[in-house]
């Protein structure tokens, strides 16, 4: 479930320390020739009450890394282990990015700022522990539309340019180079435990359930632990593959070091949103047998959750973790519905209505090709705009809405928009040229705000 952001003094809490020394290694940030402020969150800074800091003090601390008052004293590089598409890899950890700091929100979450792009570390396998400009930005893009559009997502908390010219295979090059921060309800992954699970460490394993319960999950551990952590990751991650349907959204890389033991999308390398219901559209032209396409995202990490529940086993007999992770088909049909409502507006009205809701507006998606975001746009809050033009499929479905009640009132002027706000790789690659060509960073700043203003109109957390 998306939280929304709420005023905070700083309490920092470094609790990583916890978790003693096996849980990442100690590393120092690179030097940076230049650190030139891009992009600072201030709405989310106000949640961990750092949105006070001076222009100066920001690239100080989340450009040079200055630790921050109270906090960590040094980054930790974490390790982890995972399978990437299927295939277990144990040589990877933080490659170019560091845990730096922890500190509670107004919900009292702890919460991580933790970086990407920071320099190298000992899992950096030959890379150059950099980000590159373009991915800084279209990782602020990513966020910001997941947030409005009721994912659980981490925040970018900061982009800052650092003056170096970097090459990659996959862009023109040289290009510019950025360090980002992000803001995100732990670092936590399956992978992590995976790593813990590899090196039979049953006694680090106890300790990291014991942590994910209770500083995580604001949770008491019962008689069986591991089997509670595991239904609770089933839960939030069940929802998590719900939303991304809704939302449009393909995350590109759902490895197992990709998912957060607290359900939270994080980690945005070649994400896409699709424009149409497309269930074989996939994000990455590495995915070339479309394992993590838009309509496999589920049924990916189920799997993903499926080697936690082989992670503990460490600590659990098989049982009740099989019972955990047989709840996820029926959480995540029943959370893809009630996120299918939030986004139209509507109120339940009950499982065989909102069923038969749920598959018509597939039906129509698909074979009349209506695009997902102007869908739920033109027929938010039940609305049935009038058309002699439309097929039958969407004919069906404006039938069912009319036995619906909204939810909202739709008095937000975003409402009243001719197109929805959307974001297709054609607008990314538009605002990047800005950037890319001119130094123009007024589309991205623009594009920022629009997104926000939609979140603003679907108000109610999904």
């Amino acid at each position: 479930m998306q939280i929304k952001a709420l005023p905070s003094p700083y309490r920092p809490d470094p609790k990583i320390a916890s978790l003693g020394d096996k849980i990442g290694d100690a590393v120092r940030a690179a030097d940076f020739p230049e650190t030139i402020l891009r992009f600072r969150n201030d709405r989310w800074a106000a949640t961990v009450g750092l949105e006070g800091l001076s222009d100066d003090e920001w690239l100080r601390h989340f450009g040079r890394f200055k630790p921050l008052a109270d906090n960590m004293p040094q980054p930790l590089a974490l390790r982890y282990h995972g399978h990437q598409f299927r295939h277990y890899n144990p040589d990877i950890g933080d490659g170019r990015g560091f845990l730096f700091a922890q500190m509670r929100d107004g919900h009292d979450r702890l919460l991580d700022l933790a970086t990407k792009g920071s320099g190298t570390t000992p899992y950096s396998r030959q890379g150059d522990g950099r980000l590159t400009l373009k991915g800084g930005v279209r990782e602020i893009l990513a966020t910001e539309m997941l947030e409005a559009l009721g994912v659980n997502s981490s925040k970018t908390f900061s982009l800052i340019e650092t003056g170096e010219a970097l090459m990659r295979g996959d862009e023109p090059s040289p290009t510019r180079s950025a360090v980002m921060v992000r803001l995100s309800h732990s670092h936590i992954r399956i992978g992590t435990f995976q790593r813990i699970a590899a090196e039979g460490d049953a006694e680090m394993m106890e300790q990291l359930v014991n942590y994910s319960l209770t500083i995580l999950y604001n949770e008491t551990p019962g008689s069986d632990p591991a089997a509670q952590l595991l239904n609770l990751a089933v839960e939030r991650i069940a929802d998590l593959s719900a939303s991304y349907m809704v939302a449009g959204f393909v995350h590109g890389v759902l490895n197992s070091d990709n998912i957060n033991i607290t359900g939270e999308s994080f980690d945005y390398g070649p994400w896409r949103f699709t424009e149409y219901w497309d269930p074989r559209f996939t994000a990455a032209y590495f995915d070339e047998n479309g394992l993590y396409a838009f309509g496999r995202q589920a049924e990916a990490m189920h799997w993903d959750v499926g080697q936690l529940a082989v992670s503990l086993r460490l600590i659990c007999d098989a049982p009740p973790l099989i019972a955990a992770l047989e709840r996820f088909p029926v959480l995540f049909q029943q959370a893809l519905v009630r996120r299918f409502l939030w986004r139209l507006g509507v109120q339940s009205r009950g499982e065989e209505s909102d069923r038969q809701l749920v598959e018509a507006a597939e039906r129509a998606m698909v074979r009349e090709q209506i695009p997902i975001d102007l869908f739920f746009h033109q027929h938010r809050g039940g609305c049935s705009p009038d058309s002699t033009e439309y097929g039958e499929e969407r004919k069906a479905v404006i039938d069912i809405l009319s036995g619906y009640k909204n939810t909202h009132s739709a008095t937000h002027p975003f409402w009243s928009d001719l197109t929805p706000c959307s974001m297709l790789i054609e607008e990314v690659e538009r605002i990047w040229a800005a950037v890319s060509e001119h130094d123009d960073w007024q589309p991205l700043y623009r594009k920022v705000d629009d997104i926000r203003r939609m979140g603003e109109a679907h108000s109610k957390t999904a």
